[in-house]
């Protein structure tokens, strides 16, 4: 049996075109509404702009969005902590730095910048001190006078002594970009040592759409592994 497929002219007074088109406006809203998941590099046009909308609201919604990127730790018995590992894609990155133009930065001219750019992911780990890996050392030079210069201040780049390990599809990548800064808390008396935020930064094209690990070795403590499902992740 054949079929044959009819097609049939309307005018826009006609009852039945105007109902297909209000069906068909609700349908594109609903797919603007809840955009595809999934890992994706390179990124389409659409997504772009779903990243630049996404990051004009300027609002709390935005840290809901990006929190979904942030896995939260629990404390550990003894050593530092690691209080947080984030895993940002270059739909995340867009949209946070649609966020931070505030005026005159048009959907447009996301698009025209994107155009030029690399897709990059962003790895961020942060670091606490704790009572047993704290802001206060022994002096390294091994001497012991019963005096408080028997200790010194850790140093502010201690997360060097940190080896950071980033796996995807059982291939451990070499990130373009590896830094690191000390956290303070500060008050009348002055700043206090607390932690310290490494970002490592890797071509988005290096990572497999399924999933990430980052491995993370402290100088002291137990590892640290922290997995992303990508597939979860615009």
């Amino acid at each position: 049996m054949r079929m044959r497929l009819i097609s049939r002219s309307v005018s826009s007074e006609d009852p039945l075109s105007s109902t297909w088109l209000r069906l068909l406006t609700c349908l594109s809203a609903t797919l603007c509404a809840f955009p595809s998941t999934g890992f994706d590099t390179p990124l389409s046009d659409t997504a772009v702009r779903q990243a630049y909308f996404m990051g004009q609201r300027h609002d709390e919604s935005l840290a809901k969005f990006l929190d979904k990127y942030c896995k939260h730790l629990p404390p550990p018995k003894t050593g530092p902590y690691i209080a947080s590992v984030s895993f940002f894609t270059p739909y995340a990155l867009l949209a946070e730095l649609s966020n931070e133009r505030l005026y005159g930065y048009s959907a447009q001219q996301a698009e025209i910048e994107h155009r030029g750019m690399v897709e990059t992911v962003r790895i961020t780990v942060e670091i606490q001190l704790t009572d047993t890996y704290g802001p206060v050392i022994p002096n390294p030079d091994g001497r012991s006078s019963g005096t408080p210069w028997d200790y010194v201040m850790r140093p502010t780049d201690f997360w060097r002594d940190f080896q950071i390990q980033v796996i995807s599809d059982k291939k451990v990548l070499s990130p373009f970009s590896y830094t690191g800064e000390p956290d303070y808390v500060c008050g009348d008396g002055g700043c206090s040592l607390v932690g310290a935020t490494v970002q490592l930064e890797f071509l988005a094209e290096a990572f497999d759409p399924g999933s990430a690990t980052i491995q993370i070795e402290p100088p002291e403590g137990d590892q640290v592994v922290v997995d992303f499902d990508l597939a979860s992740l615009r």
